[in-house]
């Protein structure tokens, strides 16, 4: 077994696993500071369930937009 090429293959794996997470945060940031409340607020404290619905959908979103984009 070539190991060079699977650990290349490992170190790429965490690099975009890296890269998309701080993509992830970065979007979360962004969209945290364009809504008027705090959301993580909203969602804890006041138990607002179509909130949560909502971040729950746009996470996801997110998520698979950066999958789609480091598989190519």
């Amino acid at each position: 077994m070539n190991y060079e090429l699977f650990y290349k293959g490992v170190a790429a794996s965490l690099v975009y696993s890296i890269v998309g997470i701080a993509v992830l945060l970065l979007a979360y940031w962004i969209i945290e500071r364009l809504t008027p409340e705090k959301s993580w607020q909203e969602i804890v404290q006041n138990k607002n369930m179509a909130l949560a619905i909502v971040f729950a959908a746009f996470i996801l979103g997110i998520s698979i937009i950066i999958a789609a984009a480091i598989h190519g």
